[in-house]
């Protein structure tokens, strides 16, 4: 269970309230009542723009589904392309050679944030099913699956429209997402599976007090040095078949103690794993849990954690429908692709619930970093590989 605070009619997460106040508040000069007051004025004004928005949403959500009704396709295998659609922050944007939502086209090059990740995969996608649309019907059904939430913590995007199709028994046969999945070369690579993720909150709520009295204190660093050894000590594989070893690292350490001489309150940290499938989350989270108390045997304190899941590792395994992938970009770019698994999550690791799925795109060098572009004649090049996969994946039918 989250722990939340109230203030200022706000229920706040303890882990934001605990940044922001430690780690922000107290190097601005900013009084946590004021900020907080603030905030909570600005939700306020906010609060009837965002219903009006949500409302219009839902309105929007019914009109598509009476469209899908209308329409639902031929009953012949059904390829999908899914996109998560994502805004990843600019960083600098003064150091952007051009600004990075005009998607400029210079010297042939198209500039600007989801040029490769992933804008620049819906344009191919959408060539590709036009020029198809345009040679005459295919023997099935194409459709695009566009959401956003990918970047974030992945819980109201592309979970939730596999969650309603599979309420709504859509079947959907393979799909392709279009994440920047080549290296150096459009097509070298095609992943054909990912790790899971999860990451672990860990709190040592001790007493606070001054270092020369410390039988009056209950330090929470000693039980947190000794939760984190253990946990970095393990090794947690060998790698399995496709996959490198996972592994855990650990991405924050916090105690926001300023003071010389005060023994702390509190010690947080945060771990992640990327965990092949010789692992679930759920049992990852097991021994989160097991280890956090084994670290407060003896405290006088507590030691909890908080885990989440973002997915678990998926595989679709080499046959007939890989097999097709690999020769449609072979016979576009002459290049053979590598099947991999390498790199971090993306949302194949929802679609594969409904169906076997791959991720097929551009090269991904400049994602999410300053000036991310791509060659308009890779964008070609691209749709070019996406026509010819579809055009024999319907010729296999």
């Amino acid at each position: 269970m989250t722990e939340r605070i109230t203030i200022a009619g706000l229920a706040i997460d303890r882990r934001l309230h605990d940044f922001v106040e430690a780690g922000i508040l107290s190097g601005i000069g900013l009084g946590a009542d004021a900020f907080w007051g603030g905030f909570a004025e600005i939700l306020r004004e906010l609060r009837p723009r965002n219903a009006a928005l949500l409302a219009g949403c839902d309105e929007l959500q019914v009109e598509l589904d009476a469209w899908r009704r209308a329409h639902p396709g031929r009953s012949e295998p059904q390829d999908e392309q899914a996109e998560p659609q994502v805004v990843v922050p600019v960083g600098d944007a003064g150091a952007w050679s051009h600004d990075p939502f005009a998607a400029e086209v210079s010297e042939d090059v198209l500039f600007g944030r989801g040029a490769v990740d992933m804008k620049g995969g819906i344009a191919a996608w959408i060539a590709a099913v036009s020029e198809v649309l345009a040679a005459g019907e295919p023997k099935g059904s194409l459709s695009f699956l566009i959401t956003g939430d990918e970047e974030g913590v992945a819980t109201d995007g592309t979970v939730r429209v596999v969650e309603a199709l599979a309420a709504e028994g859509e079947v959907i046969d393979h799909c392709i997402v279009g994440e920047p999945s080549s290296a150096a070369e459009l097509g070298d690579m095609v992943k054909i599976g990912r790790r899971g993720s999860i990451n672990a909150w860990f709190t040592v709520e001790g007493k606070q007090g001054h270092v020369a009295y410390p039988h009056r204190a209950a330090n929470p660093v000693g039980p947190m040095i000794a939760l984190l050894g253990p946990l970095q000590a393990r090794v947690l594989d060998e790698g399995y078949e496709g996959f490198q070893p996972s592994n855990l690292e650990v991405t924050t350490v916090d105690v926001g103690n300023p003071a010389t001489n005060l023994i702390p309150a509190r010690a947080t940290a945060r771990v992640n794993i990327r965990f092949n499938p010789a692992h679930t989350g759920a049992d990852l989270a097991a021994w989160f849990a097991a280890e956090a108390q084994a670290a407060g045997e003896g405290f006088a304190g507590t030691v909890s954690v908080d885990s989440q899941i973002s997915g678990e590792a998926f595989l679709t395994r080499e046959g007939p429908f890989t097999a097709l992938v690999s020769e449609a970009v072979q016979a576009a770019t002459g290049r053979t692709p590598d099947l991999s698994t390498t790199g971090g999550t993306s949302d194949a690791r929802f679609i594969r619930a409904l169906c076997p799925v791959v991720e097929l795109g551009l090269v991904g060098a400049t994602m999410h970093a300053v000036d991310e572009r791509v060659s308009t004649a890779e964008v070609r090049a691209l749709a070019q590989v996406y026509r010819t996969l579809i055009e024999r994946y319907f010729e296999a039918v």
